[in-house]
């Protein structure tokens, strides 16, 4: 089962993307899926980086708006551009728009501001494939209240995601080397707080089977979005 984990990395984050990716194939990840924000994108080579490390490094990217009518025009733009596409959650609002868009993959750690997630979010991220994501970040990284509330947010949200059958992945968001655990200790540190071992390996696999379906989706055996390339069809 592959494992993948999201980081940002510099200038989003302190350590490079091939420090990320030499530590994750430490902890025997298969893949890193590096997500910097839109104002902060990495300056690297994928592939180079890959075949140095032997895991597989996947171009992402977490769209950060101040509203969903920014979001939707960032959308746009970077959709053709990279593999995987995740919105900066936090807000009522922003959490509503990314969970509605069919192209966009993950909403990213909903519960981390002033947001919430219910039962009518969870029904449109099922009907859209839009990933929710569980982060840890704050429950390795917090302490005191802090972590407390991290924590019950964690747990109101896995409980919605499940009742629904919404998609998700898991990350810790990892913002320099230091910060990445092993695969192992997320499956411990989900089940302290009411998680499956089961759920939190789905979650890390999900990051690959997304990165497998839109590298398909971009290549050459499809027209156009879920189009795909029939025996009559030929190049224009």
């Amino acid at each position: 089962m592959p494992r993948y984990e999201s980081v940002h990395a510099h200038p989003d984050g302190d350590s490079t993307v091939a420090r990320m990716a030499a530590t994750a194939a430490e902890y025997e990840f298969d893949g890193v899926v590096v997500r910097n924000h839109s104002d902060a994108r990495a300056d690297y080579d994928a592939e180079r980086v890959a075949d140095e490390y032997g895991v597989d490094v996947v171009e992402a990217i977490e769209l950060r708006a101040d509203d969903p009518e920014v979001a939707a025009g960032h959308v746009g733009n970077y959709r053709p551009k990279v593999t995987i596409l995740a919105v900066h959650g936090g807000t009522n609002a922003l959490n509503r728009f990314a969970v509605e868009h069919e192209r966009v993959d993950v909403l990213a750690h909903p519960m981390a501001g002033r947001g919430d997630f219910n039962h009518v979010l969870a029904k449109a991220a099922a009907e859209n494939g839009v990933r929710v994501e569980f982060d840890f970040s704050r429950v390795l990284r917090a302490d005191g209240g802090p972590r407390v509330q991290a924590i019950q947010d964690l747990r109101k949200l896995r409980e919605i995601v499940t009742h629904y059958d919404a998609p998700f992945v898991v990350s810790a968001r990892p913002t320099s080397h230091l910060q990445l655990r092993a695969p192992r200790e997320l499956v411990a540190v989900g089940e302290s707080v009411g998680f499956s071992a089961d759920q939190i390996r789905r979650g890390l696999r999900e990051w690959a089977d997304l990165a497998e379906r839109n590298r398909e989706r971009r290549s050459d055996e499809f027209i156009g979005p879920g189009v795909k390339r029939g025996r009559y069809e030929t190049e224009s």
